[in-house]
């Protein structure tokens, strides 16, 4: 019996590679939510002082 390829079986290198290296631009120009920001509006849920979605440069 053949086995069906899986969808993580095709790899497109190239495709990855410009994926992170958008990826890393974005991170270099402040374009991303600090981990800390993502904390404080998840604990935050739930309280009567729910923080709205952090965004880009929180």
């Amino acid at each position: 019996m053949k086995l069906e390829p899986a969808i993580f079986d095709d790899l497109d290198e190239a495709g990855d590679a410009a994926a992170i290296a958008e990826a890393r631009a974005e991170i270099a120009a402040g374009q991303f939510v600090s981990n800390e920001a993502v904390e404080a509006w998840l604990l935050s849920w739930g309280t009567p002082n729910k923080l709205p979605p952090p965004r880009a440069g929180d």
